[in-house]
C-alpha cells in the first residue's frame, strides 16, 4: 500500500467510530448525563475503573483533566496498568475475585455511583467490579462494545466465570461499537490487522457524558468546579479554590 495511505484510512476509520457512536448513542449519552448530573447536585463523587491495560486510560482520560469534572474518581489500580508489568496486568484482569477487592477497597456502596469501563465488555475484574458494586447499592454504568461482548466465544478465556456480558448487569450501557479485536486496518501480504479504535471510542463517549452532564447542570444555573489546566494563565489559582473540597476525597489527588 503506498505510504501515507494507511494513515488516511486509519483516519477515516477512526472519524468512522466517532460518527457511528454520536449517531446511535447520543440518547444513551444524554440519559447517562442526566443521572450523573443528579448525583452531582447531591455533590456525590462520580467513580471510575477501567480495569484492564488500556482500559484505563479511558479513567484517567477524564480525570484531573482540563474542562472536566472536579467530582471525578478514577481508580487507577497499579495492578492492573502496563506500567506495572503488561502481561502481569492481563493475568490480573482474568483473574477471579479482583474486581471485588478493587470496589470494596474503595468503599463504594449504597447511593455510590460507579463507571466501568472496559471496550470488551467481558473481563473477569471488570464483570466483578460492576457485580459487586450492584450488590452494596452502587448505581453502575457502563462502557463497552456490545458487538465485541456478544461476539466473543462464552469459552473465552479472558470470560468471567459466569460468562455475562458487561451490558447486560449494568444500569446504564453506552455502545463504544468496537468490532471483535480493535485493530481496524488490513493491509495485502499481512496477516494480522494494525490500527487500534478503543482509545479514541472510549475518550469520546467520556467526554460526550461529562460535557452533556455539564451542559445540563449549567442549563439549570448550577456551577459544578471544573478543572482549569495548570498550565493556562491562572489555572493553578482556580483549581486551588476548589482543592480544599475534594483533596481528602478523591486518593489519587
Amino acid at each position: 500500500m503506498k505510504k501515507g495511505t494507511v494513515m488516511k484510512q486509519y483516519k477515516e476509520e477512526v472519524f468512522k467510530i466517532i460518527n457511528e457512536i454520536h449517531e446511535e448513542e447520543s440518547d444513551k449519552i444524554v440519559k447517562v448525563a442526566e443521572v450523573i448530573a443528579e448525583h452531582i447536585k447531591k455533590d456525590r463523587l462520580v467513580h471510575i475503573w477501567g480495569p484492564g491495560g488500556h482500559s484505563n486510560l479511558a479513567a484517567m482520560e477524564i480525570f484531573f483533566r482540563a474542562g472536566g469534572l472536579m467530582h471525578v474518581n478514577a481508580i487507577l489500580n497499579t495492578d492492573t496498568m502496563l506500567n506495572n508489568g503488561a502481561l502481569k496486568s492481563m493475568n490480573v484482569e482474568r483473574l477471579p475475585g479482583y474486581g471485588r477487592i478493587v470496589i470494596e477497597d474503595q468503599g463504594i456502596g449504597e447511593g455510590d455511583l460507579l463507571i466501568v469501563v472496559n471496550a470488551y465488555g467481558i473481563n473477569t475484574a471488570t464483570i466483578d467490579a460492576a457485580l459487586t458494586a450492584k450488590e452494596k447499592g452502587a448505581l453502575v454504568i457502563g462502557i463497552s462494545s456490545h458487538d465485541h461482548a456478544n461476539d466473543t466465544p462464552a469459552n473465552h478465556i479472558a470470560r468471567h466465570p459466569s460468562k455475562k456480558n458487561l451490558q447486560d448487569i449494568v444500569d446504564y450501557s453506552v455502545d463504544c461499537k468496537l468490532a471483535v479485536g480493535d485493530a481496524c486496518i488490513s493491509l495485502d501480504g499481512f496477516e494480522q490487522k494494525i490500527g487500534a479504535l478503543s482509545t479514541f471510542a472510549n475518550a469520546f463517549v467520556l467526554n460526550s457524558i461529562v460535557i452533556e452532564t455539564i451542559n445540563i447542570l449549567v442549563e439549570e444555573g448550577i456551577h459544578p468546579p471544573v478543572w482549569m489546566s495548570g498550565n493556562a494563565d491562572g489555572g493553578d489559582e482556580w483549581n486551588k479554590r476548589f482543592m480544599g473540597k475534594f483533596r481528602d476525597k478523591i486518593k489519587m489527588l
